[in-house]
């Protein structure tokens, strides 16, 4: 009889615990190229203060991954090695995130699509490598402001989802949609069109967490928020503010 009550209740707290994930929204944040590490370091003091019941991710630059200590809040990248480790100077392999209890770690951002010229097949390999290590890739995609007045929103979005169709554990992927045109201008979609782009991720990919990024900010938060087909945020300029951080959160939960 023990037994069986010890196995009820394990499973009982399986359940609940997966419950508990799936209410939870992720929000993300990317410090990107900022801080000097004395500014990090009294950042990472104020942002240790707020407590909420959503996922957070930090993802500061690398430099920072083995001083942060964060309390409430996991532990993300901002990008990794397409290989293992060897003879690649100046790369960061996902067994080095993972030596540094990284959890998640962003890909395929727009910038580095751009400056450093990163093809989809690279991250494809970024993002096998990380789930080896059983680190969570954040995926971003999304559209230049000239494709999407072409109408190529939906071509540019299977193009560089396509890549998630060979990898095994796909679901554990979580997809990050930020227009292009958006990222850091304060310019965003309609929540129409943000809309019909989620439901076209989802329905391709329905196992798949999705994330808004591209300006996303405490002072719109209250119009993003009614699209309930969001799973969480990829925030970025805002990351740097603890304060704004902590609007955001509270102005989400109302």
């Amino acid at each position: 009889m023990k037994s069986i009550f010890l196995l009820s209740l394990n499973k009982l707290k399986k359940i609940l615990a997966f419950i508990d994930r799936d209410d939870k929204m992720i929000i993300a944040l990317n410090n990107k190229c900022n801080f000097k590490i004395e500014e990090f370091l009294t950042y990472q003091q104020e942002l240790n203060k707020i407590v909420d019941n959503n996922l957070i991710v930090l993802c500061p630059t690398s430099l920072y991954l083995s001083v942060a200590k964060l309390d409430n809040i996991k532990l993300g990248a901002q990008n990794t090695s397409c290989t293992k480790e060897g003879a690649y100077t100046g790369e960061i392999s996902a067994s080095q995130l993972k030596s540094l209890n990284v959890e998640y770690c962003i890909v395929g951002h727009s910038e580095r699509r751009k400056n450093q010229k990163e093809s989809n097949e690279e991250i494809k390999e970024k993002i096998t490598r990380l789930l080896e290590e059983n680190i969570t890739p954040i995926l971003c995609v999304g559209e230049t402001k000239e494709e999407r007045e072409k109408k190529q929103v939906e071509q540019i979005l299977r193009e560089e989802l396509a890549i998630l169709n060979d990898i095994n554990d796909k679901e554990r992927i979580i997809i990050a949609y930020e227009p292009i045109w958006s990222i850091g201008t304060g310019l965003i979609p309609s929540n129409t069109e943000i809309k019909e782009v989620i439901n076209l991720i989802k329905t391709n990919y329905p196992s798949n967490k999705v994330l808004y990024g591209g300006s996303a900010n405490e002072k719109n938060i209250d119009e993003l928020k009614k699209i309930r087909e969001i799973d969480g945020y990829l925030i970025g300029g805002m990351s740097l503010h603890p304060e704004k951080i902590q609007e955001f959160l509270q102005k989400l939960k109302k």
